[in-house]
Protein backbone atom coordinates (compact mmCIF):
# COMPACT_ATOMS: atom_id res chain seq x y z
CA UNK A 1 0.00 0.00 0.00
CA UNK A 2 2.90 2.16 0.75
CA UNK A 3 4.41 2.36 -2.64
CA UNK A 4 0.50 2.92 -4.03
CA UNK A 5 0.49 5.91 -2.05
CA UNK A 6 3.66 6.92 -3.64
CA UNK A 7 2.86 6.58 -6.56
CA UNK A 8 -0.31 8.67 -6.32
CA UNK A 9 1.57 11.45 -4.28
CA UNK A 10 4.04 11.19 -7.20
CA UNK A 11 1.49 12.10 -9.26
CA UNK A 12 -0.61 14.13 -7.36
CA UNK A 13 2.84 16.37 -7.69
CA UNK A 14 2.38 16.41 -11.37
CA UNK A 15 -1.05 16.69 -12.56
CA UNK A 16 -2.75 18.21 -9.25
CA UNK A 17 -3.41 21.34 -10.29
CA UNK A 18 -5.78 19.80 -13.01
CA UNK A 19 -7.67 18.51 -10.30
CA UNK A 20 -10.62 20.70 -8.73
CA UNK A 21 -9.42 22.88 -6.12
CA UNK A 22 -11.93 20.97 -3.21
CA UNK A 23 -10.27 17.45 -4.27
CA UNK A 24 -7.07 18.78 -4.65
CA UNK A 25 -7.59 19.38 -0.81
CA UNK A 26 -8.80 16.21 0.08
CA UNK A 27 -6.05 14.72 -2.23
CA UNK A 28 -3.17 16.40 -0.30
CA UNK A 29 -4.66 16.36 3.26
CA UNK A 30 -4.71 12.54 2.47
CA UNK A 31 -1.51 11.70 0.28
CA UNK A 32 0.50 14.88 1.48
CA UNK A 33 -0.42 15.37 4.90
CA UNK A 34 -0.72 11.51 5.67
CA UNK A 35 -4.54 12.38 7.48
CA UNK A 36 -7.25 9.14 7.69
CA UNK A 37 -10.42 9.33 5.72
CA UNK A 38 -12.00 10.21 8.99
CA UNK A 39 -9.90 13.62 9.65
CA UNK A 40 -10.07 14.46 6.17
CA UNK A 41 -14.01 14.23 6.02
CA UNK A 42 -13.94 16.04 9.08
CA UNK A 43 -11.72 18.98 7.73
CA UNK A 44 -13.56 18.72 4.40
CA UNK A 45 -17.58 18.52 5.90
CA UNK A 46 -17.99 15.34 4.15
CA UNK A 47 -18.68 11.89 5.37
CA UNK A 48 -16.14 9.44 4.82
CA UNK A 49 -17.04 7.82 1.98
CA UNK A 50 -17.79 10.74 -0.17
CA UNK A 51 -13.87 11.19 0.66
CA UNK A 52 -13.14 7.66 0.01
CA UNK A 53 -15.60 8.33 -3.41
CA UNK A 54 -13.62 11.55 -4.49
CA UNK A 55 -9.99 10.20 -3.64
CA UNK A 56 -10.64 7.05 -5.76
CA UNK A 57 -12.26 9.12 -9.08
CA UNK A 58 -9.40 11.66 -8.45
CA UNK A 59 -6.86 8.58 -8.50
CA UNK A 60 -8.56 7.73 -11.78
CA UNK A 61 -8.24 11.01 -13.16
CA UNK A 62 -4.26 11.10 -12.27
CA UNK A 63 -3.83 8.16 -14.00
CA UNK A 64 -5.66 9.05 -17.44
CA UNK A 65 -3.48 11.94 -17.18
CA UNK A 66 -0.63 9.55 -17.01
CA UNK A 67 -1.73 7.15 -19.34
CA UNK A 68 -2.52 10.24 -22.15
CA UNK A 69 0.73 12.44 -21.10
CA UNK A 70 3.90 10.46 -19.46
CA UNK A 71 4.94 13.28 -17.77
CA UNK A 72 6.04 11.36 -14.69
CA UNK A 73 7.31 8.33 -16.08
CA UNK A 74 9.31 10.71 -18.66
CA UNK A 75 10.98 12.46 -15.77
CA UNK A 76 11.47 9.40 -13.79
CA UNK A 77 13.33 7.77 -17.38
CA UNK A 78 15.28 11.36 -17.32
CA UNK A 79 16.51 11.06 -13.56
CA UNK A 80 18.03 6.93 -14.49
CA UNK A 81 19.39 8.12 -17.43
CA UNK A 82 21.69 11.18 -15.66
CA UNK A 83 22.32 8.84 -12.69
CA UNK A 84 23.91 6.37 -14.92
CA UNK A 85 26.09 9.20 -16.44
CA UNK A 86 27.27 10.49 -13.16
Amino acid sequence: MFEKNLQIGYLLDFYGELLDEHILGAMRSYYNDDLSLKETADILSMSRQGVRDALKRAEQQLRSYEDALHLAETVEELRKAQMADD
